[in-house]
């Protein structure tokens, strides 16, 4: 674990140089998500969402937490809200319109290029 951190135990690492002002979890699925407003040393705010995945090992016996984390500063805010309000607005569209997959879709256009994509896992990044 990095210096400046500490594990509170639920897949998040508390960092300890930051204060944190508010935290809301969004538990969806296997995957939480946490939403945490925290201060620069500056006194700015800024957000950090982290995904968080609860794995087994290949024994099924210890825990770990998958983690992925996205740092969201203030100039962004805007921007990103916008852009995640118009995805999702997308989405409702697309499946009003009877989407059925594999079609890529791109400000407001449809191709018909197909592509066959290949799941990888973290894991498979080691090898």
């Amino acid at each position: 674990m990095e210096e400046g951190y500490e594990n509170n135990g639920n897949g998040r690492e508390r960092d300890r140089d930051r204060d944190e002002i508010y935290s809301k979890a969004v538990r969806a699925g296997k995957r939480t998500y946490f939403f945490d407003v925290k201060t620069t040393r500056g006194s700015d705010l800024y957000i950090t969402i982290t995904e968080s995945k609860k794995r087994f090992d290949k024994d099924g016996l210890k825990v770990n937490y998958e983690k992925h984390k996205i740092f969201l500063y203030k100039e962004d805010f805007e921007k990103f809200v916008e852009g995640l309000n118009e995805t999702v607005s997308k989405i409702s569209e697309l499946r009003e319109n009877g989407y059925s997959g594999g079609e890529l879709v791109q400000d407001n256009q449809v191709s018909n290029t197909n592509f066959n994509y290949t799941t990888v896992e973290f894991e498979d990044l080691d090898k």
